[in-house]
C-alpha cells in the first residue's frame, strides 16, 4: 500500500497526516515522537498498518512539534493535544470513527472518547498509563530529561535501549536515528516530560464506549501494571496481554496484534447491527435506511458508500415497496424502532470522508 500524506491545519500549527486503506475510519494517536516518513519504511510498522488497512481506513499524524507537522510549539498539554485532534477529525468530516492511542497518545485518546462517546465508536489504547508520573521515580525522570536536552545523540540511544531491550544493535540504531530525525532535542524532552504530566485517572472511570486494552507483559518502558490499572479503570474494558518486551506494538508480534484489534472491532460492528423487522432488505439497503435517517440526501449517501446517485434511488425506491412506506420520513422512523437492547444499531459505512453534519 501506498500512504498519502497531506496536511490539516489547527489552532497551533500545521500537522501532517496520512491516509492509507479504506473502510471505517481509525484515527491513529503514534506516541511521544513520529515521523510518518520515516516509520513507512520500518517493515515492521508499515506490516501492522497494512494489516488494519485491509479493514478500516486508517490515519495516522504527527502531533504539532515532530515529524513532518510544524515544529514551532510553544504550549505542551493534554488540552493542546485534544485541541490539535479535534481539528484534524474536523478537518476530515468525520462523523463516528475508532481512536487508537499508544503511549500517551493512549491518554489522549481516552481523554476524547470520555467527551464525545456519540462520535467514539471504539477506543483502543495500547501501552499506555493513567498518571505519567508513575512511568518512572523523579531522580530517573529528571535524568532522562535532561540526557535529552544535554546530549540528543546519547539520549535518543538510552531510550532506544529502553524501548527496544535485548534487541540486535541496528534496531537500536534505527530507531535513535528515527527519533532525532522526528524531533529536535528541545521538543524531544518537552513532549517527553508532557507524557510525565498527563494525568487521566480520573478521567478513565466516565468513558462510556467499547474500549480494548492492550499491553506487553515485560514492557520496560510502560510497565505491565500501569496498562492493567489502566483497563480496570475504564468500565467494561477489554484487557488483553502481548508476549514480548518490545515497547513497539508493530515491532514484535505484530500480526497478532492486528488481528486481536481487528477481531475487536468487527465483533463491535456485528454487535450493534440492527435485526431488520421482514429481514428482506439487503445489507446495501439497510446502509440507504440508516443513512437517510441520519438526515442526508441521496447525493451525500452515493458519496459515502461509493456508488451513483441513481444507485441509491433505485434502493431507496426498492425500500418504500418492501416496507411498504411512502416518505423517507417514515424510512427514519421505521429505522429508529430497530433497536437491540435499546441502542440503535449502525450499519457499517466503508468510506471515511463523511460530510460534516449540517
Amino acid at each position: 500500500m501506498k500512504q498519502a500524506i497531506r496536511f490539516a491545519s489547527t489552532p497551533g500549527g500545521r500537522v501532517a497526516y496520512s491516509v492509507v486503506g479504506s473502510g471505517p475510519p481509525i484515527v491513529y494517536l503514534l506516541g511521544w515522537v513520529s515521523h510518518l516518513g520515516m516509520s513507512w519504511e520500518v517493515p515492521s510498522h508499515r506490516r501492522f498498518v497494512e494489516a488494519l488497512a485491509r479493514e478500516h481506513t486508517v490515519i495516522r499524524y504527527d502531533k504539532l512539534g515532530c515529524g513532518l507537522s510544524d515544529r514551532q510549539r510553544e504550549t505542551f498539554t493534554l488540552e493542546s493535544e485534544l485541541e490539535t485532534l479535534g481539528a484534524l477529525i474536523g478537518h476530515l468530516g468525520l462523523r463516528r470513527y475508532t481512536l487508537f492511542g499508544s503511549c500517551e497518545g493512549g491518554q489522549v485518546a481516552a481523554a476524547h472518547a470520555a467527551r464525545h462517546p456519540e462520535a467514539v465508536a471504539s477506543l483502543l489504547v495500547y501501552g499506555s498509563c493513567a498518571r505519567g508520573s508513575d512511568l518512572a521515580p523523579d531522580p530517573v525522570k529528571r535524568s532522562v530529561l535532561s540526557l535529552i536536552e544535554a546530549h540528543w545523540g546519547m539520549g535518543s540511544r538510552v531510550l532506544a535501549d529502553i524501548w527496544f531491550p535485548g534487541a540486535e544493535a541496528e534496531v537500536t540504531e534505527m530507531f535513535a536515528r528515527l527519533q532525532r530525525a522526528a524531533a529536535t532535542a528541545e521538543s524531544a524532552a518537552a513532549l517527553l516530560e508532557m507524557f510525565y504530566r498527563i494525568e487521566v485517572d480520573d478521567i478513565l472511570p466516565s468513558i462510556r464506549v467499547p474500549t480494548l486494552v492492550l499491553h506487553r507483559r515485560e514492557s520496560r518502558a510502560v510497565r505491565f501494571e500501569l496498562g492493567r490499572e489502566v483497563a480496570s479503570l475504564i468500565p467494561d474494558a477489554q484487557f488483553v496481554a502481548l508476549e514480548g518486551r518490545m515497547q513497539p506494538i508493530y515491532f514484535e508480534g505484530e500480526e497478532i496484534a492486528a488481528a486481536t484489534i481487528l477481531s475487536f472491532l468487527r465483533e463491535r460492528v456485528s454487535g450493534r447491527r440492527r435485526v431488520v423487522a421482514d429481514g428482506s432488505l439487503t445489507e446495501r439497503q439497510r446502509q440507504v435506511v440508516d443513512l437517510i435517517a441520519e438526515g442526508l440526501t441521496n447525493a451525500e449517501i452515493a458519496q459515502i458508500l461509493g456508488v451513483s446517485v441513481r444507485t441509491v434511488d433505485a434502493h431507496v425506491e426498492h425500500v418504500r415497496h418492501k416496507l411498504g412506506v411512502r416518505s423517507r420520513a417514515q424510512m427514519a422512523v421505521w429505522a429508529s424502532q430497530q433497536r437491540v437492547g435499546g441502542l440503535r444499531a449502525q450499519a457499517p459505512i466503508p468510506a471515511w470522508n463523511a460530510p460534516t453534519p449540517r
